[in-house]
């Protein structure tokens, strides 16, 4: 479900699929995000349908996407990423299209910048709720979102291209916030 604000530059979205527990993280984020928003930035539950976000991907300059990466760090761990630096397979079938080969399907002139805000899962089976550890984040993911997408929204407003925003640190796992 996509909710449009007017004349947005920035969308945040959320990955994964809802009914392997963290794997849905991305959903899970967005949901808790509904109606806090900052200004001109789309929120869409993406979930697994990742063909049918190709017009909304289109439609603005940043994307920050918030899904599960199995990446070996503890549950719960954050990570951020360029999509352009992830290590993408070179055949790839539409049952197993991840963000950046549906990007490639874009003209390179309409691809967005878009940053992966990982979230390393701690149990991915059948259910509907996050584990502990990854729903004990979810907060901090939420508000980290919002502020990368609102940051480099305001940059594409100043005149910058996609290419020329100064990249977040890659991989680079952020401190858990304590209570």
């Amino acid at each position: 479900m996509v909710r449009r604000q007017k004349h947005a530059r920035a969308a945040i979205v959320g990955l994964g699929n809802v009914l392997l527990m963290d794997d849905g993280v991305g959903v899970h984020a967005i949901r808790m995000l509904s109606g806090q928003a900052p200004e001109g930035i789309v929120l869409a539950e993406v979930g697994t349908a990742l063909l049918d976000a190709l017009e909304l991907f289109e439609s603005v300059d940043v994307v920050v996407a918030i899904d599960a990466v199995a990446a070996g760090g503890s549950p719960g761990s954050i990570y951020c990423f360029d999509v352009n630096d992830a290590q993408v397979p070179k055949h790839v079938s539409l049952h197993e299209l991840g963000i950046a080969a549906a990007l490639r399907l874009l003209p390179a002139k309409s691809r967005p910048r878009v940053l992966i805000l990982g979230i390393e899962p701690a149990v991915v089976d059948y259910g509907t709720q996050l584990s502990p550890a990854v729903g004990a984040v979810l907060g901090q993911v939420t508000r980290t979102a919002c502020a990368m997408a609102d940051q480099l929204m305001h940059r594409a407003a100043d005149g910058a291209t996609p290419q020329d925003f100064s990249s977040y640190d890659r991989q680079l796992e952020l401190n858990r916030e304590t209570t």
